[in-house]
């Protein structure tokens, strides 16, 4: 390898790591958050973090700045839509989404898995998930807005309505 690709490497690799500790900066002011479950918002911001920051990594325009100044506009951006949803919930609603109701005291909700694109398999193999065996045993499967599938087996409300009554 010639000293000139090595130089070149090394930029590269000065970048990124720039632009990562710009990004984790940002990211920890933007608050802390359920990292582990995306929604579509955060899914679309990293989306748009990783185009605007990629040619700053890799000397693309050969410019630091614009990757920075790209980032860090994205994060502001997270940040005030992050405040709005809290105080106006109906736009998180909008924008993110709400849950579905999928199973509903052991009744498929045909229409809305249809609406959803979810399949019974799907509802069933996160019932398998859940110790859950058949249908008539869930009170509710909720498709939530990060898409995983919760389940709320029968015992669990009875368990629960048993312990208030005592």
């Amino acid at each position: 390898m010639t000293h000139a690709f090595i130089y070149f490497l090394s930029l590269i690799a000065a970048r990124t790591a720039i632009i990562f500790i710009v990004l984790l900066i940002l990211f920890r002011v933007l608050g802390k958050r359920q990292i582990g479950q995306m929604n579509i918002y955060d899914l679309a911001m990293i989306m748009a973090i990783a185009n605007g920051v990629q040619n700053a990594m890799t000397n693309g325009n050969g410019n630091l700045t614009p990757g920075m100044v790209s980032s860090g506009t994205l994060i502001v951006v997270g940040a005030v839509m992050t405040r709005l949803f809290v105080k106006l919930p109906r736009l998180e609603q909008r924008m993110v989404g709400t849950p579905t109701l999928l199973v509903n005291q052991g009744q498929w909700m045909d229409s809305a898995m249809r609406r959803e694109k979810v399949t019974q398999e799907e509802v069933l193999a996160a019932m398998r998930q859940h110790g859950v065996a058949d249908i008539a045993e869930v009170d509710i499967a909720m498709l939530e807005i990060d898409g995983a599938i919760s389940i709320v087996p029968k015992s669990a409300v009875t368990h629960k309505l048993h312990s208030r009554l005592k």
